[in-house]
């Protein structure tokens, strides 16, 4: 997996208005027709009422870019799930998850092909549950909600048609946010890698002192402020966005102004590389050379640099990222939903359930080919998280995300990438001095709330 932040800060929400050709379809989750998005479905998909019906059917399961890697890992999920079901089959395809997934996917909504069990990111979910095409399991299952850490499956819902927050998703997999820095140049700094700081200006502050020790032969982090934004305002409490997402609201608050004059005053003070503000490049091989003292904070991003850079590996901390004013951290999990204009809704929702249990969560989390968490409590609470014998970066990594993961949220701004940009655009003008911070702050809520009117 890719070292990067692994944050909503650069998805975005495609507000879609999605009309389709009803589609014949036959189901055997409760008889007769009604409707999910464009498309004719049984009445068991849709509406308030527990979902009843045999496992028995064929299902599609579609995943994003996890075949090659995982290949054996799955088809023994598929094995032990047909097995306990065997009137059960389970077709597995895999998409490559490439920048149009959210657009082909909802092709396939419009289209009523959608397959019945699906992998999808915030971006994707959000634009099929506002048209109808998923199935709410929190109505149709009263017991789905048990396995997951309460704080996680309280906050991954997505808006209907009305504007209603339900649960059409399952929080899957998802990374997590820690500080990863070079102890040699804090200490260098006079900062204490045992302390890391618990506010964002407090790690501001922190940035400080490494550009006044480095003199431009090292930095504390890169400039471009994608990485941050709306990542930070988030941890800040800072509303970016107004509660029903149409208009911007950072302005608001004052910390936002306060947040652009730290950047401006730290790129002005050498705290960041000068090429690095319009740079899409992450921390990686600077801190690897030794360059940064602040690495990514996905903690994929330690294994990188073990593998990578064992010199620099050996002189690298691992802390708590600011909680700051929202007081736990956030996640940006992978999702599994359920179509609901599958025509066997009760295999479909079964098997959903069944990938996502604690006991293959855990199973998959414990792959030495990936670097991810599992969102269910009793895979957090597994040893392998939590008795962690080793002193190094990496085991420590694994057991303070897991440990942050059992008060998370999957709250996360979600700005589309126009929006963002048109953000990111006017905090590089204030940090090159172009503008004031007021004025960046400013101009940034006009132009973002030009373009989600142009949205609708």
């Amino acid at each position: 997996m890719r070292a990067g932040r692994l944050t909503a800060s650069v998805a975005g929400i495609i507000t879609l208005t999605l009309t389709a050709a009803g589609c014949g379809l036959s189901g055997t989750s409760g008889g007769g027709d009604s409707t999910a998005g464009g498309c004719k479905v049984d009445k068991g998909n849709v509406g308030s009422g527990e979902l009843t019906g045999d496992i028995k059917g064929q299902i599609t399961f579609q995943t994003t870019n996890l075949k090659k890697d995982f290949g054996d890992f799955f088809n023994g999920v598929i094995d032990d799930f047909e097995k306990a079901h065997p009137g059960a089959k389970v077709k597995w395809i895999d998409d490559p998850g490439d920048n149009t997934f959210t657009q082909r996917t909802v092709a396939d909504a419009q289209a009523c092909t959608l397959p019945d069990v699906l992998n999808l990111n915030a971006e994707t979910a959000t634009a099929l549950t506002k048209a109808g095409y998923l199935l709410n399991l929190g109505a149709k299952d009263p017991d789905v909600a048990k396995p997951f850490v309460p704080a996680f499956w309280k906050s991954s819902t997505f808006k209907d048609a009305s504007g209603s927050a339900i649960h059409t998703t399952l929080p899957w997999y998802t990374g997590g946010v820690l500080l990863t820095y070079n102890t040699d140049l804090l200490k260098k700094a006079g900062v204490d890698p045992a302390k890391p700081p618990t506010t964002l200006f407090g790690l501001f502050a922190d940035y400080e002192k490494i550009a006044k020790a480095g003199k431009g032969k090292y930095y504390a982090t890169m400039a471009n402020p994608v990485w941050r934004i709306p990542a930070d305002f988030d941890q800040m409490n800072i509303r970016t966005l107004s509660a029903d997402g149409r208009s911007a609201v950072f302005a608001d608050d004052p910390r936002t102004t306060q947040w652009v004059a730290w950047m401006a005053k730290l790129y002005k003070e050498g705290a960041m590389p000068k090429d690095s503000l319009s740079s899409s490049n992450d921390p990686s091989t600077l801190y690897s050379q030794g360059k940064v003292a602040y690495g990514s904070t996905n903690p994929s991003f330690v294994r990188f640099v073990k593998q990578n850079s064992p010199s620099v590996y050996a002189r690298t901390g691992v802390g708590q990222q600011p909680f700051d004013a929202l007081g736990h951290t956030t996640a940006a999990p992978q999702y599994i939903s359920v179509a609901a204009t599958s025509k066997h809704a009760p295999v479909a929702l079964s098997f959903a359930e069944f990938l996502t249990n604690a006991e293959n969560q855990t199973a998959w989390c414990k792959d030495p080919n990936v670097v991810i968490f599992p969102t269910t409590t009793t895979s957090l609470n597994d040893p392998f998280f939590q008795k962690v014998s080793g002193s190094d970066p990496f085991s420590q990594a694994r057991k303070l995300v897991a440990e942050q993961l059992k008060t998370t949220t999957a709250y996360q701004t979600n700005l589309s990438p126009a929006v963002q940009n048109a953000i990111v655009a006017e905090v590089q003008l204030a940090m090159q001095g172009k503008k004031s911070p007021e004025q960046a702050v400013k101009d940034a809520q006009s132009k973002a709330n030009e373009l989600l009117k142009q949205a609708g």
